[in-house]
């Protein structure tokens, strides 16, 4: 059972990211801000729960959180910035668009920097929790949003620059998406300071 604050009584926004490790695409990072009293026994890190549990707790937090935001990061910002800041970036940009103003901030992973809100212009705490998608309600509700709108977006991507299988592998670096950019090469969408061959040193 996962718990449901780290803080009690203040509006406690959770972080997570999806699509770190890619090859391709954007970096997806949500924020997410659930109401008092909710419960959702299902409710897991993303990658523990089957796409269709993914797909159906995603219209529950939607339609439950009391606020939740999804930012994408684009490839060529993560070239020009490297994959670590991108996803700090994203998710500081997915709290900026919460309807409601957090008072403490859960992030998954070990790394975020000090977040300045926008509105208030003050600085608002912040945990880093490693394995936080396994251990806090809020960073499971984050990720399952930002898995889930990424998803969606790549198998987009997949019918428009067909042959690479991200309908299957979503960008990750699969065998088949290895063989598919030996045979076709790069798309506009691959990020280009990652190892897109084999046997390249990253």
């Amino acid at each position: 059972m996962l718990r449901p604050w780290m803080i009690e009584g203040v509006a406690e926004a959770g972080c997570d990211e999806a699509g770190r490790g890619c090859l391709c695409g954007p970096v997806s990072c949500a924020a997410v801000i659930l109401p008092p009293g909710f419960e959702c026994d299902e409710l897991n890190d993303s990658k523990q729960l089957t796409a269709a549990a993914r797909e159906r707790l995603r219209g529950l937090i939607e339609a439950s959180a009391t606020a939740w935001a999804v930012v994408m990061v684009e490839p060529d910002e993560i070239d020009r910035i490297n994959i670590l800041n991108a996803s700090i970036a994203g998710m500081q940009r997915a709290l900026d668009a919460l309807a409601t103003r957090p008072e403490h901030i859960l992030v998954d992973g070990n790394r975020f920097r000090p977040y300045l809100d926008p509105q208030r212009m003050v600085d608002i705490p912040h945990h880093t929790v490693v394995k936080g998608d396994a251990t806090y309600m809020s960073i499971a509700a984050a990720s399952i949003l930002a898995k889930t709108h990424r998803d969606q977006l790549m198998r987009e991507y997949a019918a428009r620059w067909p042959g690479y299988g991200w309908e299957k592998n979503m960008g990750y670096p699969t065998r088949a998406h290895y063989d598919a950019l030996e045979r076709l090469g790069p798309t506009p969408i691959h990020r280009l300071s990652f190892r897109l061959t084999r046997h390249a040193k990253t």
